[in-house]
């Protein structure tokens, strides 16, 4: 064999070598042609987890899931379809179609959207059978929640499909998922929605499923949401919502020795069914739109009010504390008192002119005695600000003037006034004592929210101390603790023995005082009324409406188990209306009747719904 043949030879065995080489390369080693077929044949589906169950605190169901189907669409797998038979199945408008595609490639050419959603079984029966003439459509099984309660509506929640920025923040998310956007469905969100899983399938040419790809060997499973077991008793919730019916306000109700919210009622409220289905975003609007009555505001958690006299019983604990008044201290009260040059303080605790001491001015709500006492805790520093300061850090102990972190999502401040804020108005040292008078009483610049004056409540009840109000008691099958933030027990720096006096004149409150009338046979309970000026302005005018009802009130005296607070908007004294709620609340806990039919019988037929729409109220 020549030199020229072995050349040639060798030459075909390079070529061939490359050619061998290349071919393995290109059908073993790389990737890349394999991964298109398989991108056209390989389709992933994500399987949603059912979410988590809410019961209340004896275990009693309040919250499941509802099977929906939704039609999904990837925009880049679509190809020509039948429109006219496909809105046959889906009963979907053209109009409503083409917008629903524009959307989808709007978000993402690859990634699946959300086409049509919350359709029942029979309703998606038919598509089901004809989906693969559609290709690049797909129905997906989730779940929507199923109420078994009318009430509790502000506590529970909705879930609502997610926005825009929501799917930026979390990639847990893809369109038409669902999210908590209230109540505890939004603040334990991550415990409930539980885990994705994802199936792994191969399709044919016309997107029909043909099998498991790999046998299901890259498959996940997914993992269901955690229970949720609240701290509500849904049995006072419901009671307490009745109570409120034609009525604008709060009632909140609170385990002192624990912190669990055993109701929180705002009223007027909504079922919460109202917000789920096909139907919940039209209700929303209605609901939203409603600037009238105002339901979506969780007056308990978000509306700030004066609390009138129940905030006495703080200004008497802080005097006690500073040494500026003791048990046998006395002012004398005659329809009150005069101040600075030409100013009076009124008081109607029928006094007359006699000496009045700390369990009389509870019991008759003295704003003479406790007018005085703010006044002397105030004066007891060099300067009015230092004096200010320190009865500002003493009341924001008790959790006002300051978000109290509930595990719920919405809350507000409140606002107790510090000497920063008066040097602004009056300008700095140029403001005294009698100049703040009415935070005496529970008026002028305090403002507090009916849970944080439930909360104050429990730490009288307690004798000084509370734990964080909270809505949700345990989480899972197996009763995983809940944050470690509502276990903490918060002190007031409040010696306990002086709580024993205020809680002594609350008790008479109920026994001979302004809440005589509402007192339980046979249970000690401690209370006290307020009635809180309310002013607003009309056509440019200052005018004075009718007061909001308050009462505070704890039972049984001695090992309270709970503590209520109820605020009624326009309701009058605080004896009329409040006062009764409160102790229907507490009766109704403690003993799971009412014994006052008649008493029962007022309350629920007492409607103030002429009273809100006789005035259209202004922003002040």
């Amino acid at each position: 064999m020549n030199q020229k043949s072995l050349v040639f030879i060798f030459l075909i065995v390079v070529i061939s070598l490359i050619i061998t080489g290349r071919l393995f390369y290109l059908q073993i080693l790389d990737q890349q042609y394999k991964d298109l077929a398989l991108k056209n044949a390989v389709k992933k589906e994500y399987i949603i987890p059912e979410r988590g169950y809410i019961y209340d605190r004896n275990n009693i169901l309040l919250v499941s899931n509802l099977p929906v189907y939704d039609i999904m669409a990837v925009p880049k797998q679509i190809k020509a379809f039948d429109t006219t038979e496909f809105l046959k199945y889906t009963n979907l408008s053209k109009e409503a179609l083409i917008k629903a595609l524009k959307r989808a490639k709007t978000y993402s050419w690859n990634k699946a959207s959300l086409i049509v959603p919350k359709l029942y079984k029979n309703e998606v029966a038919l598509l089901q059978e004809k989906i693969y003439k559609f290709p690049g459509f797909f129905i997906q099984r989730r779940a929507i929640r199923k109420y078994h309660t009318k009430s509790a509506a502000n506590v529970l929640g909705f879930i609502r499909e997610v926005n825009e920025r929501e799917l930026k923040k979390d990639p847990f998310y893809l369109p038409g998922d669902l999210i908590g956007k209230a109540g505890v469905e939004k603040s334990y969100e991550k415990v409930l929605r539980g885990k994705k899983g994802v199936h792994y399938f191969l399709t044919d040419k016309f997107n029909r499923k043909i099998g498991s790809y790999k046998n299901g060997r890259y498959d996940t499973l997914a993992q269901v949401g955690k229970d949720l077991h609240l701290s509500i008793d849904i049995k006072l919730q419901e009671f307490a919502d009745s109570l409120m019916q034609g009525k604008r306000g709060a009632i909140i109700a609170i385990e002192p020795q624990t912190g669990q919210i055993l109701t929180l009622v705002t009223a007027p409220g909504f079922p919460p069914e109202f917000l789920s289905g096909r139907n919940s975003s039209k209700n929303f609007n209605k609901l939203f739109k409603d600037k009238i009555n105002n339901p979506l505001l969780d007056r308990g958690l978000q509306g700030e009010y004066p609390p009138g006299s129940p905030f006495k019983m703080l200004n008497g604990l802080i005097g006690l504390q500073l040494g500026v008044i003791q048990p046998n201290t006395y002012f004398v009260c005659n329809h009150g008192f005069n101040y600075g040059r030409h100013n009076h303080m009124f008081c109607h605790c029928g006094a007359n002119g006699r000496k009045v001491f700390l369990p009389w001015a509870i019991e008759k709500s003295c704003n003479t005695y406790f007018s005085k006492s703010y006044l002397n805790i105030i004066n007891h520093y060099d300067t009015p600000a230092e004096g200010l300061d320190t009865w500002n850090a003493y009341v924001k102990k008790f959790g006002l003037g300051q978000y109290l972190h509930t595990d719920l999502p919405v809350g507000s401040k409140g606002f107790i006034p510090d000497s920063r804020f008066y040097d602004r108005y009056y300008g700095k040292g140029k403001w005294y004592a009698s100049y703040t008078i009415s935070n005496g009483i529970g008026q002028g610049e305090v403002l507090t929210t009916p849970i944080q004056l439930a909360n104050v409540t429990a730490a009288i009840a307690n004798r000084g101390y509370f734990y964080t109000p909270h809505a949700v008691k345990s989480i899972g099958q197996n009763d995983q603790a809940i944050d470690s933030i509502y276990l903490i027990r918060k002190q007031t720096d409040i010696d306990r023995q002086y709580f024993d006096q205020i809680i002594n004149g609350m008790a008479n409150v109920y026994k001979k005082g302004t809440a005589k009338y509402s007192q339980l046979k046979d249970i000690e309970l401690c209370g006290k009324t307020g009635t809180s000026e309310n002013k607003t302005r009309i056509n440019g005018k200052i005018v004075k409406l009718p007061d909001h009802s308050i009462f505070m009130a704890f039972g049984p005296k001695e090992n309270p188990k709970i503590a209520v607070t109820v605020f009624v908007e326009n309701g009058g004294y605080g004896a009329t209306i409040a006062a009764p709620i409160a102790t229907l609340v507490i009766e109704k806990y403690l003993r799971g009747h009412i014994t006052r039919k008649d008493l029962l019988q007022r309350i629920l037929q007492t409607d103030l719904t002429e009273t809100y729409q006789l005035k259209q109220y202004e922003k002040q």
